[in-house]
């Protein structure tokens, strides 16, 4: 069994694989060129930076290729049903990297609350700004939204009521069990953005962002956006405007509409605190990523 590694993977899972005897070859093919060197592969795993689309798919029709893998959570940037219906599974790895992408929205979230990004910023240009950043707000006793209450959402959450604070979400289809409490409880939309202090996004793309004018005019002023799902998910210029005119406090973001060509004037923000998408990126979660696709390739038929 021949495996393309696209986008990198921890490296004991490569040898894991070597070890039992696959192929694996690591190497990122632009997208004119990857669909026809998938002809020559079983399988392929990828990350965010790669995407197999219907040109892709359609390339590497009558080839070898009969599974994919997302290493990682969502799937956006693979068209599921069009490979699916040409007779290639779809895998990704949902549970590995949840918590590395719950710590890192909470580590934004203190970020904004404590000028954290901002005040290091200046620290480094030679500036002491006590006065101008001893002005931060503290998480305790605040009211959290949080929209997509899945594994990532689910870890958000009780992470925030560690922390003091009440937790709305949103539910869409069924209601995760065992989930209510004091603390915790599913709202309506509306009610979720009227009420929420900070905004935290973990839902997949959908076909308008979560954050655009219109659901902007819905938060209370003030309010403080994080964002660690998709970056379609916030409509940028809208976001942009809100830090500009106070409505929104403070925003921190680790996606991007474009990972290419990222939107500078919203990462320079002053109230914003941003990263270019780690948010699976520490040693633990790609240990298990590793071993969630070690354990997907070899169980796969």
């Amino acid at each position: 069994m021949r495996i393309l590694v696209t986008d990198g993977m921890d490296a004991s899972a490569v040898e894991k694989l070597r070890g039992d005897g696959y192929e694996v070859v690591e190497q990122f093919y632009e997208p004119e060129a990857l669909g026809g060197a998938l002809r020559e592969f079983d399988a392929v795993v990828i990350r965010s930076a790669t995407k197999i689309k219907e040109p892709q798919i359609d390339a590497a029709k009558g080839g070898r290729l009969k599974l994919i893998i997302r290493a990682g959570v969502g799937v956006d940037n693979i068209a599921v049903q069009y490979a699916e219906a040409a007779g290639i599974t779809v895998k990704n790895t949902p549970r590995a990297s949840s918590n590395a992408v719950a710590e890192l929205a909470m580590a934004l979230l203190f970020s904004c609350a404590r000028n954290i990004s901002i005040a290091g910023h200046t620290m480094r240009e030679g500036k002491w700004e006590k006065k101008a950043y001893s002005k931060g707000f503290e998480l305790s006793g605040k009211t959290m939204g949080v929209i997509g209450y899945g594994r990532i959402g689910r870890l958000v959450g009780e992470k925030g009521q560690a922390l003091g604070m009440k937790v709305l979400s949103v539910v869409h289809r069924n209601k995760p069990e065992g989930c209510e409490s004091e603390t915790m409880h599913f709202v309506t939309m509306d009610e979720l953005l009227s009420q929420s202090d900070i905004l935290v996004l973990c839902a997949p793309s959908g076909e308008k962002p979560l954050v655009d004018a219109e659901s902007l005019a819905k938060m209370k002023d003030g309010v403080v956006i994080i964002n660690v799902s998709r970056g379609s998910n916030v409509e940028e210029e809208a976001l942009l405007e809100g830090l500009n005119s106070g409505k929104v406090k403070a925003a921190g973001l680790d996606v991007w509409l474009s990972e290419k060509d990222p939107n500078w004037t919203l990462a320079q923000h002053p109230a914003v605190s941003c990263t270019p998408h780690i948010g699976a990126g520490t040693k633990e979660a790609q240990k298990r990523i590793g071993a969630e696709l070690v354990d997907i390739i070899e169980h796969f038929n």
